[in-house]
């Protein structure tokens, strides 16, 4: 076999939303920061497109990539890369890159705690692992502090007229909407309606509110839209279903652990939940997330939570992806069938 390039990759899901994990055949792109690096990434899109593009990628696929770490805390750094988006965090890709350096060997495993810092472009990420038998069984994840933006305001959408919607961050920027006042249900034959409409009120989102964070002004857009269900309360605190619309057109496999980290940031601004409360979000496919309260904060002034998800995370399998010199789609491609326009 003949190639270009070799780049090596330990696949893995977190509750059914892949994450895989670059591990080998990258050199760290260049920046000071964490952040300089994401956006070098996001800029030249070299790497982004032989992942994600088909035919090695496809909207369906996240991928991580491990670089040494700048915060002199963490253990280990990542770099997502999401379809559209290279963001600042992500529940689902921190349980898969914590689980791969764990389960794989890269980083020690102890019994039956191991305790990591993961350095995300957003922020320092602090995990604890319940491990048994050489395997990471859960994985616990602090967050990036997370608070609610707008609260209960207009959104005209076409097809819909004016609906009434949130925003917060929860180490990505989400417009959230209530199901019940749509008239819709997460359920797994509605994932396409869902992904479309999603995409849809994002886009509507970001021409008629948009989003600034307080304290990195170069994330200024709103990534997803989050579909939340009816709140239950639990002896812990309360659960919940929800879906999470992601760019081109997909529903998040997982309960989507910004998304849930988001959403205990806007019940804590709306007195729906406080500290130490528990919120179990389980997905369009019914898996789940545990999010916590830790405790309360600012961000530049600005009320915010520190909150917590736990979820699993499997390995699923290793690649070595190669590009021939004689392909005639180095960078891959995408066409609208499933990318969309």
């Amino acid at each position: 076999m003949r190639s270009r390039k070799t780049i090596h990759v330990i696949s893995a899901h977190a509750e059914g939303e892949v994450g895989d994990v670059i591990v080998g055949g990258v050199t760290p792109p260049p920046g000071n920061t964490l952040w300089e690096q994401r956006s070098f990434i996001e800029q030249d899109k070299t790497l982004r497109n032989f992942m994600l593009n088909e035919p090695r990628g496809g909207v369906f696929r996240h991928v991580n990539l491990l670089v040494p770490p700048k915060h002199p805390d963490a253990d280990a750094a990542f770099i997502i890369m999401e379809p559209e988006d290279t963001p600042p965090m992500s529940g689902s890709n921190s349980i898969c890159v914590s689980t791969v350096l764990l389960d794989s060997g890269i980083l020690p495993m102890q019994e039956p705690y191991t305790d990591i810092v993961l350095e995300a472009p957003g922020g320092l990420v602090y995990v604890r692992a319940e491990c048994r038998d050489g395997k990471a069984q859960r994985i616990f994840v602090q967050n990036v502090p997370s608070f609610a933006d707008k609260i209960n305001v207009p959104l005209k959408v076409e097809g819909l007229g004016t609906i009434m919607v949130d925003t917060a961050y929860g180490g990505d920027s989400f417009v959230i909407v209530d199901t019940q006042s749509l008239g819709l249900e997460i359920v797994e034959s509605e994932a396409k309606n869902l992904a479309q409409l999603g995409v849809k009120i994002t886009n509507a989102a970001n021409e008629q509110l948009g989003f600034t964070h307080p304290t990195n002004p170069n994330w200024k857009h709103i990534s997803f839209c989050a579909f939340c269900g009816p709140l239950e309360t639990t002896e812990k605190g309360l659960r919940s279903k929800s879906a999470v619309a992601i760019q081109p057109g997909k529903i998040d496999r997982s309960p989507t652990g910004t998304a849930v980290s988001a959403r205990m940031a806007l019940m804590h601004a709306k007195g729906l939940m406080t500290t130490g409360q528990e919120l179990m979000a389980t997905s369009i496919i019914g898996s789940q997330f545990n999010g916590k309260i830790i405790e309360t904060t600012q961000v530049n002034g600005h009320p915010a939570v520190i909150p917590q998800i736990s979820g699993r995370g499997w390995i699923t399998g290793t690649h070595q992806h190669m590009l021939d010199p004689d392909d005639p789609w180095p960078e891959g491609y995408k066409l609208s069938d499933t990318w969309g326009a």
